[in-house]
């Protein structure tokens, strides 16, 4: 594992027993050293990149399905959240430059799923294997906890946006392709454990996508990973910015100065900037 700097953002460099031999994620200045004291932490626990080989971990995920049957302890979800707040913010809100997703109001179920998939190295993520190991957040009661806690969190719909050239054309597309499994708005499917994706970043947005259509993200729906084989450049940018623009209800959003009074004090990395943000379409 190494550090590169450049201005100030950090390259977290990490070796990796996993096809992609060399992972790096961007690392906000004020994170890199709450990063790094965790991972020398877990990685002294025996809890490494080389944990990430799918061969040797296939926990079983009963423990998940009880999590979806539990009722979160939403104290005990603030507390487990700590562990997340470095990089996707005391708001659950992200980085619109897509480093990190808004995990604000989330469906608790798709939350539940994606630590059930990486635990289980369905989805690879060192940065998420680290810190949703069994040592690092418990058992099926955490996992219930922090992802009621995240769920409860209001969102903000100032995220990045994509490009609103072709927003007519991805409405289009998006209703043909997407509209049927996350929900006309973006809103989802509870029982399906489907993913909110109202207000997400456009460039995490545009990440996902080229993981999902280049097999990287493996626990992708195959009929979505299929679909997107076929779109252009063009019908990428327009279906995607759609989705950026899509905005949740008004009772799920908060005013962008919100602050999570539950970390009043934990520093801020990015925060949405009313001035700079068109929302004509919203």
């Amino acid at each position: 594992m190494g550090v590169l700097a450049i201005g100030n953002v950090y390259i977290l460099q990490l070796e990796s027993s996993t096809p992609y031999s060399l992972v790096l994620m961007t690392i906000p200045k004020h994170a890199i050293m709450t990063c790094l004291s965790v991972f020398t932490m877990l990685m002294a626990a025996g809890v490494s990149a080389q944990d990430n080989q799918v061969s040797k971990a296939k926990p079983s995920l009963v423990e998940f399905d009880k999590a979806l049957k539990l009722t979160p302890n939403l104290e005990n979800g603030k507390k487990l959240y700590r562990l997340c707040v470095t990089c996707h913010g005391p708001e659950g809100w992200g980085d619109d430059n897509g480093s990190y997703p808004q995990i604000a109001g989330q469906l608790t179920g798709v939350t539940i799923k994606q630590l059930a998939d990486i635990r289980a190295g369905n989805r690879d993520n060192p940065i998420m294997k680290a810190f949703s190991s069994r040592r690092t957040l418990g058992g099926p009661q955490e996992i219930a906890d922090v992802a009621g806690y995240i769920a409860s969190l209001p969102m903000t719909d100032y995220n990045g946006q994509g490009s609103r050239r072709y927003l007519d054309m991805g409405e289009e597309i998006y209703s043909r392709d997407c509209a049927d499994c996350h929900g006309v708005d973006g809103e989802g499917d509870v029982k399906k454990h489907v993913p909110r994706i109202q207000s997400q970043h456009y460039s995490y947005l545009e990440r996902q996508y080229q993981w999902i259509r280049n097999g990287r993200r493996q626990n992708a729906n195959k009929e979505m990973v299929e679909q997107i084989q076929g779109y252009t450049l063009k019908d990428e940018r327009a279906v995607l910015s759609y989705t950026a623009s899509l905005v949740p209800p008004e009772e799920d959003v908060a005013d962008p100065d919100w602050r999570n009074p539950d970390f009043p004090n934990h520093k801020r990395g990015w925060r949405p900037d009313p001035t700079n943000h068109d929302r004509s379409r919203k």
